[in-house]
């Protein structure tokens, strides 16, 4: 029997929530094939397995927390443990049946409304000869073109003792069924716990596709409400219960809410960069007059030619690229020795964050070597991950890898903030709103468009000096546009 652990999630990622079993015990598993659906910090992934044989022991109940590098399934690989290097073709007995046309593995089924089998004897999606499921994590896993990932297999009964009823002709398999359109599997989940029918809900995203705040919805309207992780772990394992602990004098305890998934990586990372980060802030107002207008041009030229004209942000963004050009130390980071010394790890480019508001949280997705893309190029690769973010498709490589991170509160209505270091990052802008105020040109009095850029910055790789004029420059950019983007 051999125990297959919970692998390296990487970016120091030490724990995942199982969010479900793909496989029973006592299923027959194949090398590569998924065993458990989990949610890290920072996407939901599916774990394959580098083992094949029968499923002995599934460690771990659904919605536990699993810990990196201890026990997720045991396997009894028999006389043929395969293993992630062992050259494993299936044989014939052992080959897929064909998937049937037009078959979709259950990601895309929940993302695009793909239709479902309805024979439960259906078989998993065939595997391109050669090719794995594309589900590498950390350290582990299979070559693979990412469309060749398997179908969900579905869980084989139990065995039963035999019976001496006669058996009766199975019934007839169902019509195949149209799939509702569900931004994650989370809400998919939810929804099942709280017996809402998905079929029945109209989604109030883009294209119908249902959202957590539509389960939400249909759940208050039943007269349902969510249990706390606290309370279904508490319903599921009465010992775990603890006594109730003192609250403020007159008041009762309403809830309590377990701090874990996206909520408690944000929590860790913040707590590390106050702890270990001797930060300091500086900010600088700025007149956005002229990039207001330089915007409007660039949306009427865009609306001639049919192009996509470049965000705020975007153009920002290629302000600040050009900005850490002349001061890399702002994109660096510290790193440990083995020796006990700490050093500044300087990158040739830079990977630039971006905070995203989700359904599910504050993310930073990163475009990598931002440094090589226009400001046109900049504005559609964030558009596509902020889409992708909302959507709940981010992979844990593009939630992570970033060396300087850009936060645009002023869309929540901030006009300032001392915005905190995304460690191990070592600087951080920050831009608040725009607003109208009287402001002096030339020696007269004028109503501008001016908005507050704050620099949040790590002591130990730079003084005061480096950090003023990286964001003088910005800010000399973001006055005088035209001439900036001329010479970057």
């Amino acid at each position: 029997m051999t125990t297959f652990n919970l692998p390296d999630l990487g970016e120091g990622l030490t724990e995942a929530t199982l969010l479900s079993w793909l496989v029973d015990e006592g299923d027959t598993i194949e090398v590569d094939q998924p065993v458990a659906e989990v949610e890290t910090a920072k996407s939901t992934l599916e774990v394959p397995s580098p083992y094949a044989g029968t499923v002995t022991q599934l460690h771990g109940a659904e919605g536990e927390t699993m810990v990196v590098e201890r026990p997720l399934i045991s396997v009894d690989t028999g006389d043929a443990a395969a293993g992630p290097d062992a050259a494993a073709e299936p044989s014939a007995a052992q080959a897929p049946a064909a998937q049937p046309a037009g078959a979709l593995d259950h990601r895309e089924e929940e993302r695009a409304g793909a239709a479902v089998p309805g024979d439960p004897d259906a078989a998993p999606a065939p595997e391109t000869a050669g090719e794995g499921s594309g589900n590498v994590l950390i350290g582990y896993g299979t070559s693979g073109a990412s469309g060749g990932r398997r179908r969900r297999r579905r869980r084989a009964a139990p065995p039963s003792a035999p019976s001496t009823t006669p058996s009766t002709t199975p019934a007839t398999a169902s019509p195949r069924e149209r799939a509702p359109r569900v931004s994650s599997p989370l809400v998919r989940r939810l929804a099942r716990d709280h017996a809402i029918p998905l079929s029945g809900l109209a989604g109030s995203g883009p294209d119908g596709l249902i959202l957590r705040s539509d389960v939400l919805a249909a759940m208050e309207t039943a007269g349902d409400r969510p249990a706390t992780t606290a309370q279904q772990t508490s319903a599921a394992s009465p010992a775990a219960a603890q006594a109730p602990r003192s609250a403020p004098a007159g008041l009762e305890v309403s809830d309590r809410e377990p701090i874990t998934g996206i909520r408690k990586a944000v929590a860790t990372r913040l707590a590390t960069s106050r702890r270990e980060i001797p930060e300091a802030t500086t900010w600088q107002d700025v007149d956005v007059t002229e990039l207001l207008a330089l915007r409007a041009r660039l949306k009427e030229q865009a609306a001639r030619t049919g192009e996509e004209a470049p965000s705020l942000l975007a153009l920002i963004g290629r302000f600040v690229l050009a900005g850490l050009a002349r001061h890399p130390e702002l994109a660096t980071r510290v790193d440990d020795r083995e020796d006990g010394e700490q050093e500044i790890v300087h990158f040739d480019g830079v990977n630039l964050g971006f905070a995203a508001q989700t359904d599910t949280g504050l993310v930073v997705p990163v475009v990598r070597r931002a440094e090589r893309l226009s400001a046109r190029g900049l504005h559609q690769e964030v558009s596509r991950l902020v889409a992708d973010a909302r959507a709940g498709r981010l992979s844990g490589a593009e939630l992570s890898g970033g060396t300087f991170t850009v936060n645009n509160y002023g869309v929540f209505g901030s006009d300032g903030a001392t915005p905190i270091i995304n460690h191990p990052e070592v600087a951080i802008l920050g831009i608040g709103r725009i607003l109208e105020r009287p402001w002096a040109v030339d020696g007269e009095l004028a109503v501008r468009s001016i908005a507050t850029l704050t620099l949040t910055f790590d002591h130990r790789v730079c003084d005061g000096s480096t950090a003023g004029g990286f964001l003088n420059f910005v800010a000399a950019c973001v006055e005088d546009p035209t001439s900036a983007l001329a010479n970057l």
